[in-house]
């Protein structure tokens, strides 16, 4: 009988289980395919970091027109509560006035 038979290889089993110098075509395919999602996934995520700047940016900016109209309608108040406030004391001095004229009226009569 022959020492290598068409089933053994001359190296035995050691030769089975050495790694290959080179991946094999499917293996570098699914390399591919790992990067090339992993690099979509990367500019998607890149496009949702730009359009939440644009969104932050947008509220931020209505916020501050907010803001500034919310002072705005404060600075208006206070401006009416000052002016009904001297339109209370005219009145005030006005109705006393009129009590006056009218307690010498009576005490005339």
């Amino acid at each position: 009988m022959c020492s290598f038979s068409s089933k053994q290889t001359p190296y035995g089993a050691l030769f089975l289980t050495l790694p290959r110098p080179w991946p094999s075509k499917r293996h570098h395919k699914h390399l591919q395919l790992g990067l090339l999602n992993r690099k979509r996934a990367q500019l998607k995520e890149a496009r949702q970091r730009k359009r939440m700047i644009v969104v932050k940016a947008e509220i931020e900016m209505k916020n501050l027109k907010l803001y500034m109209e919310n002072q705005s309608i404060i600075e208006e108040n206070e401006k009416l509560r000052k002016q009904a406030m001297l339109l209370h004391k005219e009145n005030q001095a006005l109705l006393s006035q009129l009590q006056k004229k009218l307690s010498q009226q009576n005490n005339n009569n």
